[in-house]
């Protein structure tokens, strides 16, 4: 498929600028895979699609403060940077995103924090806005940790505002996030609730959790017209050994599998066997998923609304099929009235391909 198909008018009003009062009660768009027929429902109703014995796969990763403003040597330009992933721990190694890269050279040194508490050394050039850094810190590993924590800011997306407020500490998170590592929140997991759970065992609907640490190349542009020749950045991503025999299990004794996420659904297919198992996995990931695709291990999707060209646009689009979601993205985009209208965006609703 071609990036131009995956293009519509968007409207920015429709992202979600802050998240409902209760993470279960966010709108559900629930769309047939096969008929593509569209109901409309909360996000608590979601156990009305699943019945005892399916499981649900959830991303259990952290979102970590990932974003710094620091200053340039000399000049005192404004930098922003994205920390993305550490290369190395015991040389305090970073690859990172840097804004606006034409100001950053090999060698220079960038300060962060009040009274400089934290000092970087620009290394190496990984891409054309992409950069190692080298931070210079010569205390334990956990205090150099906690130090560059202190200085960052929990990456809220832009389009939501431009720093976060204080109730995005806990609301930019899952309420099972466990392991640190993620630079955005796996959005479709901020909609369970700990009702939900609860309301899960009551009625026999299983679920494992799956890390799989949001990156930025989820939101990067996809910059070539031919989609089979785009590239995904990594992502580590772990399936331990329990998690993959609970979905097998669930898959042999004919129940369904809820991919919670487009990271999920990613993930899930990496480790995949020739008789369509999944394989326990400790490693990175660049899979990209896009028109026609066949998905091999779940059998249900929920992610939320998501900006056009987008990569994850075109995963959901893979799933529930390209004309059944692009049909029901402008369904959502113009509803009827305000209650049939769909909000986008990581703090957005949800919709579920069944």
């Amino acid at each position: 498929m071609k990036l131009s198909q995956f293009k519509f008018p968007f409207r920015t009003e429709l992202i979600a600028k802050e998240p409902p009062r209760f993470r279960d009660e966010c709108k559900l768009m629930v769309m047939r895979r096969i008929s593509g027929k569209i109901e409309n429902k909360l996000f608590k109703n979601i156990l009305d699609y699943a019945r005892e014995g399916d499981i649900f796969v959830l991303n259990d990763t952290k979102v970590f403060p990932a974003r710094l403003h620091g200053k340039k040597e000399k000049t005192g330009a404004d930098i922003e940077v994205s920390l993305l992933r550490e290369l190395n721990r015991e040389q305090r190694l970073w690859d990172v995103l840097v804004d606006p890269a034409r100001k950053i050279r090999i060698g220079n040194k960038l300060y962060f924090g009040e009274d400089e508490a934290l000092v970087a050394e620009v290394i190496d050039n990984t891409t054309s806005r992409g950069r190692t850094l080298r931070f210079l810190y010569d205390g334990s590993y956990e205090d150099f940790r906690n130090t560059l924590f202190s200085v960052g800011e929990f990456p809220i997306p832009k389009e939501i505002r431009l720093h976060p407020n204080e109730s995005d500490i806990e609301n930019f998170n899952t309420i099972f996030a466990k392991h640190e590592g993620a630079v955005s929140a796996p959005a479709a997991g901020l909609h369970f609730s700990r009702e939900l759970f609860k309301r899960m065992e009551i009625k026999g609907v299983d679920y494992t959790f799956i890390t799989s640490h949001v990156g930025l190349s989820h939101f990067g542009g996809v910059d070539v017209e031919d989609l089979s020749k785009h590239k995904m950045g990594s992502e580590r991503m772990i399936i331990s050994e329990e998690s993959a025999e609970k979905i097998n299990k669930a898959k042999d004794a004919g129940h369904k599998v809820f991919a919670i996420g487009i990271t999920v659904a990613r993930a899930l297919e990496t480790p995949v066997t020739t008789t369509n198992r999944v394989k326990p996995f400790d490693g990175w990931t660049n899979k990209f998923i896009f028109p026609p695709y066949d998905f091999k291990i779940a059998d249900a999707l929920v992610t939320n609304f998501h900006h056009p060209l987008s990569t994850m646009l075109m995963c959901q689009a893979a799933f529930g099929g390209y004309q059944k979601v692009m049909a029901a993205y402008k369904q959502a985009m113009h509803g009827k009235d305000a209650k049939d209208i769909y909000k986008f965006g990581v703090y957005g609703d949800a919709m579920l391909i069944v």
